[in-house]
């Protein structure tokens, strides 16, 4: 497993990502990844900290330059919280709880997010804009309604499989809307 690849295809991945959602600075991303299953094993067994580092390298590489905000999902032990900089929070009014994630109850990648965060802190929720979630971590609670799929070009990071996701606002109304008529006739 080469880690230099590894962080190049997160960033490539990124990059169409950005290339298809429309990307505002300040923007929220939300990733959820098994490093177990980059590495070919089963999510939450073989947790490794090299493959977190290149993960998010390869984040960071392309953020940087979008101005976007990182939102790093923890696993379930932690209830898929997420790690998040302290503005972020203050921005969007979100609750800080008090964890600290680690390899086995957090996971490698939001461990080595946080490590790599000016002021990080740790929220239940937050409502992204786009997302990547790498080896079926179940990312879609934490992203803004209406979640829609992205198809990549790229559909793995190492071992393990890629699911891209951007959000679109609600669409009221329209021509498939349908009113039901025994609501209509009850409504004052």
């Amino acid at each position: 497993m080469d880690l230099n690849v590894i962080s190049s295809d997160v960033s490539k991945a990124l990059e169409e990502l950005f290339g298809i959602a429309p990307v505002k600075a300040g923007q929220i991303l939300v990733v959820g990844c098994s490093t177990s299953e980059i590495a070919g094993g089963r999510i939450g067994k073989s947790s490794s900290m090299e493959v977190a580092e290149a993960v998010v390298k390869g984040i960071y590489d392309v953020i940087s330059k979008y101005g976007v905000y990182l939102a790093a999902q923890c696993c379930e032990h932690l209830n898929r919280a997420l790690v998040v900089e302290e503005e972020v929070a203050e921005k969007h009014d979100l609750e800080i709880v008090s964890v600290v994630p680690v390899m086995n109850a957090g996971g490698a990648f939001a461990a080595t997010t946080r490590e790599h965060m000016k002021n990080p802190v740790v929220v239940e929720h937050i409502k992204g804009h786009f997302g990547l979630d790498i080896g079926d971590t179940l990312i879609g609670m934490h992203i803004k309604h209406v979640a829609v799929p992205v198809r990549l070009s790229i559909n793995k990071i190492g071992q393990a499989h890629l699911t891209a996701a951007r959000y679109r606002p609600k669409l009221i109304g329209g021509a498939r809307a349908v009113v039901i008529e025994s609501f209509e006739k009850n409504r004052c």
